[in-house]
């Protein structure tokens, strides 16, 4: 005979009931005995005999687990590497800030320490326009006639002699160079002290003129201002000889000169204001 549904639901209650009070039976005793007793000793020996079926269950899961816990970390490692490419990105910005600001530092030291050994009053600058095209012999300066520039004052580099002031604006200046064709600087070879004048040209190329052949210069003799004719200070390095041509026929020998100045990564200048009185114990303003 079938139990039909609406009595198999009367007897499950009574089922439920029955089982409760029996898990309660069981709880009791198993508080109320001592460790040595018969449901304490079960327990143990369920836990000893299921415990290598869950060894191998924890070591069967654990791969997954891995490959679980690795793609949740994937996700927050790409917001991460987010945020520290661009904290990267910042720091890089400033480090090169940092670099430019030290290669100045180092340019400007160089400058100022050139100026005092020389005993020369000077006014740094920057550099603001360079020669357009081969023939151009000739930089643009930030400074002008409200900083007190005038025409015809020398401008220097720690490498040595750049030029002269050409022309001068209310906040800028043009520099002629001394490698421009219409240049001349008054120098001298330092080894022999024989004197000439130092030209220019339309590739560049110094040229030393009037040298007398009885004081002929060599390839490697430096090159420097004589301080004749009041333009340039005395001692400033013009260049070094980098070839001598005396022929018979001619009355001087042809001396070409290379100049230190590297002029198309110039930056920073000096104009040259004076120099420094003899009793002014070696300050520069």
């Amino acid at each position: 005979m079938r139990i039909s549904d609406r009595e198999q639901s009367r007897r499950n209650p009574v089922l439920l009931a029955a089982l409760l009070v029996a898990s309660l039976v069981v709880i009791t005793a198993y508080y109320r005995e001592g460790d040595a007793g018969l449901l304490h000793r079960a327990r143990s020996a369920t836990l000893a005999a299921t415990a290598p079926l869950s060894r191998v269950g924890e070591a069967t899961s654990r791969p997954f687990r891995a490959v679980g816990e690795w793609f949740s970390g994937l996700t927050v490692s790409r917001k991460e590497l987010e945020r520290l490419k661009e904290q990267n990105d910042v720091l890089r910005a400033r480090l090169a800030d940092l670099e430019e600001a030290r290669q100045e530092n180092d340019r400007l030291r160089q400058l100022v320490a050139f100026a005092e050994e020389q005993r020369l009053t000077q006014l740094g600058a920057r550099v603001i326009g360079r020669p357009t095209s081969s023939w151009e012999g000739a930089i643009v300066v930030d400074r002008g006639s409200v900083d007190g520039i005038r025409p015809g004052m020398p401008v220097i580099a720690p490498q040595g002699l750049v030029g002269q002031i050409e022309t001068v604006s209310k906040h800028a200046s043009r520099v002629r160079l001394i490698t421009d064709a219409q240049s001349g600087v008054a120098a001298m070879i330092q080894r022999t002290r024989a004197v000439g004048v130092v030209r220019g040209s339309i590739d560049r190329t110094l040229t030393m003129e009037y040298v007398d052949k009885a004081k002929m210069p060599k390839v490697g003799d430096v090159v420097i201002t004589s301080g004749l004719g009041g333009v340039y200070p005395k001692g400033i390095v013009v260049g070094d000889v980098i070839q001598v041509d005396a022929r018979r026929a001619d009355l001087y020998p042809r001396i070409v000169l290379r100049s230190r100045v590297p002029i198309d990564e110039l930056e920073e200048v000096l104009i040259v204001l004076g120099t420094v009185p003899a009793d002014a114990g070696g300050s520069v303003e």
